[in-house]
């Protein structure tokens, strides 16, 4: 049972979630809830501590448990971790909890809106554009999996974005 007036946005990094998710929420007027700033505000550290701390298996069971506390809420948009979609039971929760929105966008926009970004522990490596391209081959299937709408950001204002949905959603 999908709970009613749910919109969760999946994608990679850098395809625009948060940005997009809290112009679409005002649009909408839903509650915007963003998974990683959920975490952060309650651990009281950021994303790249819980990195180094927990390693990715202890971030991932943190995002999993937000997800499912955040999903069970009614009337939000809720921006997700580009990652969070590597688990079936997140999958399941998103597809049956709310209206899923993949905003895709290419390997070549993901690295020119990430390339100053030094919060995102995945890309902190020698070959960030390596990581991105192998991070997209494992997830991009899992985005259209369980989307209900996919959206291109390539080339576009959030705002352009944040109307296409809108009026997606609204049929």
């Amino acid at each position: 049972m999908k709970a009613l007036g749910n919109i969760f946005l999946v994608g990679p990094m850098g395809a625009g979630k948060s940005t997009i998710g809290r112009l679409l929420a005002a649009e909408l007027r839903l509650e915007f809830k963003d998974t990683d700033k959920e975490i952060e505000d309650r651990s009281g550290v950021d994303i790249p501590w819980i990195f180094d701390m927990e390693g990715e298996e202890g971030f991932r069971l943190r995002e999993s448990a937000m997800l499912d506390e955040l999903s069970q809420q009614d009337k939000i948009l809720l921006a997700t971790g580009g990652g969070i979609v590597i688990k079936p039971e997140n999958r399941k929760l998103l597809a049956s909890r709310g209206q899923v929105v993949y905003l895709k966008t290419s390997i070549d926009e993901q690295v020119k809106r990430t390339s100053r970004d030094t919060k995102r522990p995945l890309l902190q490596a020698d070959n960030p554009r390596a990581v991105l391209t192998a991070l997209m081959a494992e997830r991009h299937p899992l985005y259209e999996e369980i989307a209900d709408y996919i959206i291109d950001t390539d080339g576009r204002s959030p705002r352009s974005v944040a109307i296409e949905i809108s009026r997606s959603i609204a049929g």
